[in-house]
């Protein structure tokens, strides 16, 4: 509290703004601590290969609706584990990936980049890793297994719809 603070207010009135401010700036730190996103995004390429590496050694693990282990995947519980290996936390839904990764623009895709399909007439429903010289792991669907597949084969050309970087 400033001296002219103290000279200018009532003794009273001193000690209820500081309590006020003291609790304000206490509270804005507990908002802030709340608000703030417990996800880094990656800025290490580094931790963007190791994650695609992980992904790569889970082919052949079954798909599995909701799995985010070698129990079994789905894509988006692909994407949470490989990072998770790498040392980095990722949310567990695809729109929540879609949320924190940023797009691309005329940028060059990089290994462990994140490739978001619409599939079904469903926007951003499916996500992939990408692997580099044209391929990305992935884990498709009920029956499956987590596999590779190339970006340029008609299907998965035709429902790409974004790549975006951790």
């Amino acid at each position: 509290m400033t001296a002219v603070a103290r000279s200018v207010l009532p003794p009273e009135q001193v000690s209820s703004r500081f309590m006020r401010g003291s609790v304000a700036v206490f509270l804005g730190f507990i908002v802030a601590g709340c608000a703030s996103d417990p996800v880094a995004p990656v800025t290490d390429p580094a931790s963007a290969e190791r994650a695609a590496g992980s992904a790569m050694k889970m082919v052949g693990k079954p798909y599995r609706f909701g799995g985010s282990s070698p129990a079994g995947f789905d894509c988006s519980g692909l994407v949470q584990y490989s990072y998770k290996q790498a040392g980095v936390a990722l949310p567990r839904s695809t729109d929540e990936l879609h949320r924190l990764s940023q797009p691309l623009r005329g940028a060059h895709l990089r290994r462990g980049d994140l490739l978001f399909f619409d599939q079904e007439g469903k926007k951003k429903s499916h996500v992939g890793i990408y692997l580099g010289e044209g391929r990305f792991v992935h884990a498709p669907s009920s029956g499956k297994t987590v596999r590779t597949d190339r970006l340029d084969s008609p299907y998965w050309k035709k429902h790409l719809s974004e790549a975006r970087r951790i």
